[in-house]
């Protein structure tokens, strides 16, 4: 029976985030391939970004003196048939991580956890954003009369992270 206190769903959560940060990176190479770099490069830094949010959940879960397991990921998706595809579950998987986060919260509501619930407001906040920036690239994609106008957009426009959030969690053995 799965644990489904706060620590429990955070201890899933981190490989959660650890597999979709290797989506992120077949998605990233699977562009490159396709000789698309504006795309692999969004999808590369997404990769890291995925990384980190896994290691803030374990540098949290270590402040907490909380044992932290690291698991095994499953499988990726490699191929793809169109470059809709891959944004499309880029999508569908920011999407699921966001009602993942909403249970984390609720969960540590529930069990009165303060320190849980007060962390899993940056997360919150930070999946808005990344649903945004998804939602923004595929309509963008589909619109495209070119691939060339995507990899334009992209390169004149900024989708997604910003920059360094002054608020965000530290990330066990740093930032990348």
């Amino acid at each position: 029976m799965a644990d489904k206190s706060f620590t429990g769903l955070l201890s899933r959560q981190i490989g959660n985030e650890f597999a979709a940060s290797q989506q992120y990176l077949a998605i990233a190479v699977w562009f490159d391939g396709q000789d698309l770099p504006r795309l692999a490069a969004h999808f590369y830094r997404q990769s890291l970004e995925e990384r980190n949010h896994a290691l803030m959940m374990v540098q949290y879960m270590l402040d907490r003196g909380q044992d932290v397991q690291i698991p095994a990921v499953e499988s990726v998706r490699n191929d793809f048939s169109s470059v809709v595809e891959p944004i499309a579950l880029a999508l569908s998987q920011e999407k699921q991580v966001t009602a993942d986060i909403e249970a984390m919260f609720a969960q540590a509501r529930k069990q009165n956890d303060a320190l849980g619930e007060q962390f899993m407001l940056w997360f919150l906040k930070e999946q808005v954003e990344e649903v945004a920036s998804m939602s923004t690239l595929l309509t963008i994609v589909e619109r495209a009369d070119n691939l060339f106008d995507v990899e334009n957009f992209l390169a004149r426009e900024t989708v997604g992270d910003a920059g360094s959030d002054p608020n965000m969690p530290p990330t066990a053995g740093g930032a990348l």
